[in-house]
């Protein structure tokens, strides 16, 4: 590994153990992030920022008895380690009793992420960016297009310890790349991007060239009428419906009657089918194609976990306290996550629908009825009008109002899953594999001008 420009565990665990030294509570946590973020943005086909950050900070969590508190500071001589080790310590002699706070957790296994770091996504500099992104400008200048977008990096060092003799170091390296390229007349627009964890797997070159075709074949949009589609979902599209699922697997909700997955009558769904057979989702810390955090802020480890299999409903996600009231262990939970998809290519799903939309992706979605997962937006940057089995022309954006659920009960066709880009922003995203999939019935509900 070359020079880290952040904390090694060596150093990492000089720190904490002072930390721990310098504690009088009763119970006291010590969590230790360090890392180098790095980023370029371009707009107009020519850089526009580029900055690197270099950071540590520090945040001591200290409780007597149920009184808990904590103070942060990213200073770390000996004078400023015992001022924020007294500061949370003075604090949490002031604040209420926490009754859900249970103590802080001892020694734990982890499971083995060290495959999520790569040297070539840490040592990645400015020059090297702007290498990158000239490989898109030089494309959408030769079409007499418009080029946007962002690269953002990061690589570092997260710890915990505790008084009780936990002690966790892990590292990471995420990269994310977008781009949107614009038409000149303003009437057509495409997007492309991913996530890696190393540097060498990002083609921003074939990212680039998805962005500028779109965009030229995005043209001069026409209205099509609003309703009940069938649509073919570019993976993209289908991970910022899914996602909107996997961030509802709380138990405490679900228990409490607070979400879609609680139960007539009191309890959760765990154990029924609620969606497609086909369904399955998974996360796994130590899978190269969605690595993911290793434990939690307070250190609780993470694991492999299949939230859902055969559309059945297999897991939700208990934190410490929940598990403790319900008497079981805490589970993982999804900081990345796996679809398993099929045998049907885009190509064929596009060749066997007689009528139906082409989607790249979805944008601005809001909550409309968490109950149900009811969500609106809008598709973005690329969205064609399919007709007998063929792409014939753009249309303009429309507004959807739709949950995951139905649209996974819809599903008539799916691909090979890959990983995307999962968030709505340009910055980093969990680690997100999803399928391409055809779907019926997806509901639009008006049409918008905007590109």
């Amino acid at each position: 590994m070359a020079d880290q420009p952040f904390m090694s565990e060596e150093e990492a665990r000089r720190i904490t153990d002072r930390v721990l030294y310098l504690s009088q509570a009763d119970h006291c946590r010590v969590n230790l992030t360090s890392a180098m973020d790095g980023n370029t943005r371009f707009a107009r086909n020519q850089m526009s920022t580029s900055g690197d950050i270099t950071n540590s900070n520090l945040t001591v969590t200290s409780a007597f008895g149920q009184r808990v508190a904590s103070s942060t500071t990213n200073r770390f001589d000996d004078d400023s380690l015992q001022q924020v080790v007294r500061t949370s310590e003075d604090l949490a002699r002031l604040a209420p009793e926490d009754p859900e706070y249970l103590g802080e957790l001892g020694s734990q296994s982890y499971p083995d992420t060290r495959g999520s770091y790569y040297d070539s996504t840490a040592e990645l500099e400015p020059e090297e960016r702007a290498r990158a992104i000239a490989r898109v400008t030089e494309q959408a200048v030769t079409e007499d297009l418009i080029s946007t977008g962002f690269l953002v990096h990061r690589s570092g060092a997260t710890c915990v310890a505790t008084s009780e003799g936990l002690f966790a170091y892990g590292l990471d390296s995420r990269v994310n790349f977008t781009t949107t390229i614009r038409t000149e007349d303003g009437t057509g627009s495409g997007w492309s991007g991913t996530s890696v964890n190393d540097w060498n797997e990002l083609n921003i070159g074939e990212l680039g060239s998805i962005a500028v075709q779109k965009a030229i074949r995005s043209r001069e949009p026409r209205d099509v009428e609003p309703g009940r589609w069938t649509v073919v979902m570019e993976p993209t599209a289908v991970g910022n419906m899914v996602n909107l699922m996997m961030n509802q697997l709380s138990a405490r909700a679900a228990d409490e009657g607070r979400s879609f997955f609680s139960a007539p009558g009191g309890g959760n769904k765990i154990g029924e089918q609620f969606i497609d057979s086909r369904v399955n989702i998974h996360s796994d810390p130590e899978d190269p194609s969605i690595y993911s955090t290793p434990f939690n802020n307070m250190g609780l480890a993470n694991r492999r976990t299949i939230w859902i299999q055969d559309g059945t409903l297999q897991e939700l996600n208990y934190d410490r306290y929940w598990a403790e009231q319900n008497n079981r262990e805490p589970t993982g939970f999804p900081s990345g996550w796996y679809m398993a998809g099929g045998n049907d290519t885009l190509e064929e799903m596009i060749a066997s629908t007689e009528r139906g939309l082409l989607l790249t992706r979805f944008w601005y979605i809001r909550s409309v009825d968490p109950r149900t997962i009811l969500f609106t937006g809008l598709t973005r940057d690329g969205t064609f009008l399919i007709e007998n089995g063929r792409i014939t022309h753009p249309v303009k954006n429309l507004r959807w109002n739709e949950t995951p659920i139905f649209m996974l009960n819809n599903i008539e066709m799916m691909g090979a899953p890959v990983r995307i880009s999962s968030g709505e922003s340009a910055g980093l995203t969990p680690a997100v594999v999803v399928p391409p999939l055809k779907v019926r019935d997806f509901s639009f509900t008006s049409i918008s001008d905007a590109i």
